[in-house]
């Protein structure tokens, strides 16, 4: 059954991390695009700066997807490398709850404040709900939720590995 999720995951993963650095990108050319419109044209574009403030938090919320499947949590760095033994399970498996407890939150209540500003339009971009934007916490997070299980059934401590 664990085979069965991790490999899921794994795809699952995947996938977000494509999704986050084609955000990336996307964002890389509307702030080019914003840009040109602002200082060639003189005629600054009214959507383009929404856009690229979707396509960060999007392209974040899924990034962080990657980083907690990898391991990367630093600020428990420094605790798993003074650890060793059964104290070192223990501090996993409460790293894990703590975290998991933390997105639960975030998917929550960024469900609810997703909900609540559905009827909300983007400025600049009218006829978008803003929720487009809210949206990405609790998707981001219970992705990360996933990444998080994945990491404990299949620990990496990618900080673990390169630190000096």
């Amino acid at each position: 059954m664990i085979k069965l999720f991790l490999a899921a995951e794994r795809r699952v993963s995947s996938a977000m991390m494509v999704l986050a650095c084609l955000l990336m990108a996307l964002a890389a050319v509307l702030g080019f695009y914003q840009v040109i419109t602002r200082f060639v044209f003189s005629e600054p574009s009214t959507w383009s700066e929404v856009g690229v403030r979707m396509t960060l938090i999007w392209m974040v919320m899924l990034g962080t997807v990657a980083a907690f499947r990898q391991g990367a949590l630093v600020s428990v760095d420094l605790m798993f490398r003074l650890s060793q033994g059964s104290w070192r399970r223990i501090l996993h498996i409460l790293i894990t709850t703590v975290i998991i407890a933390f997105l639960a939150v975030i998917v929550w209540f960024g469900a609810e404040i997703t909900w609540r500003v559905r009827h909300q339009e983007l400025a600049g971009l009218e006829m978008i709900s803003i929720a487009w934007g809210y949206l990405a916490l609790p998707v981001g997070a219970f992705f990360s939720i996933v990444a998080v299980l994945a990491n404990h059934f299949d620990p990496r401590h990618m900080e673990l590995d390169t630190a000096l």
